[in-house]
């Protein structure tokens, strides 16, 4: 076969088809593009002429005379009222009346620190000072006579229980030990192996021997006398 015959041309669509495709895109594409044109126009027209003269109108009529009308009649008020009545009558107050008060506490409080306070404590120092530094000295003797005693009770204390648990406790816990490990302990280890020997083959015994056979002849006579099912 040749290069003719392999690279045919592709047939062209049939005029059914194509009369097909052509009515579906007559239907149903060009009247959604109508449509969208239609509301792009509307769109731009109300934009145009409607939307932007509108908000230039409010922005002129409405928000501009509310903003004047913010500032003249409330911010410029109350800056006033601030200013005037409020900053003016509290620096007139600090400057006329809290200062000077203020300057005449403190002169007050250092004359009086001055003239009566350390002259005061220069006098109780001079006439009880002997008097207040023994004390001060008894004082800190007598705590560290407590604080030795103290110690020393404590450090006894300690000795006296080291010695009980040395020369008392540690025998007697020795000789406990030993009794349990060499009387207690062989005590119940023979009780174990006497009852091992002699109760628990004399209870098997028992129990085979004498109350099975019971309980069997019981049973067998319930089930006889129709009184057990």
């Amino acid at each position: 076969m040749t290069g003719r015959d392999t690279a045919r041309p592709e047939p062209p669509p049939s005029p059914l088809v194509a009369a097909f495709a052509r009515g579906i895109a007559l239907v149903v594409v060009l009247p959604v593009r109508l449509v969208w044109e239609l509301l792009v126009a509307a769109g731009r027209w109300l934009r145009r002429w409607l939307l932007s003269p509108l908000g230039r109108a409010l922005r002129a009529w409405v928000l501009r005379p509310l903003a004047w009308l913010a500032y003249h009649l409330v911010w410029v008020p109350l800056a006033w009222v601030a200013r005037h009545l409020v900053r003016r009558p509290l620096s007139w107050v600090l400057r006329t009346l809290v200062r000077p008060v203020a300057r005449l506490v403190v002169v007050a409080v250092d004359w009086l620190i001055r003239h009566l306070l350390v002259p005061l404590v220069d006098l109780v120092g001079r006439l009880f000072g002997p008097a207040l530094r023994a004390l001060g000295r008894g004082l800190w003797w007598l705590l560290r006579l407590l604080w030795t005693a103290l110690t020393a009770a404590w450090r006894l204390a300690g000795r006296i229980l080291r010695a009980l648990h040395r020369l008392l406790l540690r025998p007697v816990g020795r000789a406990l030990r030993w009794a349990w490990r060499h009387t207690v302990a062989p005590l119940g280890r023979a009780l174990r192996a006497a009852w091992r020997v002699t109760v628990t083959p004399a209870a098997r015994w028992l129990n085979a021997s004498v109350l099975a056979p019971v309980r069997e002849a019981t049973r067998a006579l319930l089930r006889a006398l129709n009184l057990r099912p």
